[in-house]
């Protein structure tokens, strides 16, 4: 998987089944090459100049699941 592709989905929170936002970048261990972590932008954010949003830093174990179109997570907001 690219992160081009990884980037394009919508991240979901299972707790409460909203949308938190879309992949915005990874944190990757150097040593092993495993994914450490996901950022993702909030929903709706416009320019980085007048972000008044949250991001939010997800560890990898709360990721339940990488759909073809969503990524399931399981975090308290």
């Amino acid at each position: 998987m690219l992160f081009t592709e990884l980037k394009c989905r919508d991240v979901i929170n299972i707790r409460d089944c909203r949308r938190i936002g879309k992949v915005s970048d990874l944190e990757i261990d150097e040593c092993n090459g495993c994914i450490l972590k996901i950022m993702v932008s909030e929903c709706g954010k416009f320019l980085n100049f007048l972000n008044t949003s949250q991001d939010y830093v997800i560890c990898f174990k709360d990721i339940k699941q990488i759909g073809p179109d969503i990524i399931l997570v399981d975090i308290k907001c």
